[in-house]
């Protein structure tokens, strides 16, 4: 499974970035998926998760109310549209995605919220976004 993050730039606080992933090769329409960051000095962050179907989403307090996870079967991508951005979002943003071996794809949301980076088995490259002041 191959993943490509795009969509990352420079905002000022209290605007909008929408980030996109678009998967390939292997199970990846089965996959589900999250979104991590990981800022200057700070440890790798999971902020929202989505499962398979689409059915179940998981969000950090950090990013509850303004960010919004979704998937396009399709488009085989998943989406994160971030709104009133704030400074404290600036990070390195990486799309990353369970295997459907290792992990059912009956894996919920809530369940992904409470695992860590090093239990996902595919990785976008990071798409930076800053927010200024």
């Amino acid at each position: 499974v191959q993943l490509q993050a795009s969509g990352g730039g420079l905002v000022q606080a209290g605007g909008s970035l929408r980030l996109s992933c678009a998967a390939s090769g292997g199970s990846s329409r089965r996959n589900a998926m999250s979104w991590f960051r990981q800022a200057p000095g700070k440890e790798w962050a999971l902020i929202s998760a989505i499962s398979w179907s689409g059915g179940s989403t998981y969000y950090a307090d950090s990013v509850k109310g303004r960010f919004a996870i979704s998937r396009d079967k399709e488009q085989n991508t998943v989406y994160l549209q971030m709104n009133r951005l704030e400074p404290e979002d600036t990070a390195v943003y990486f799309c990353a995605a369970l295997d459907t071996v290792r992990h059912s794809p009956g894996t919920t949301a809530q369940t992904m919220g409470s695992m860590s980076s090093a239990e996902y088995d595919y990785w976008g490259q990071g798409t930076q976004v800053t927010v200024s002041s």
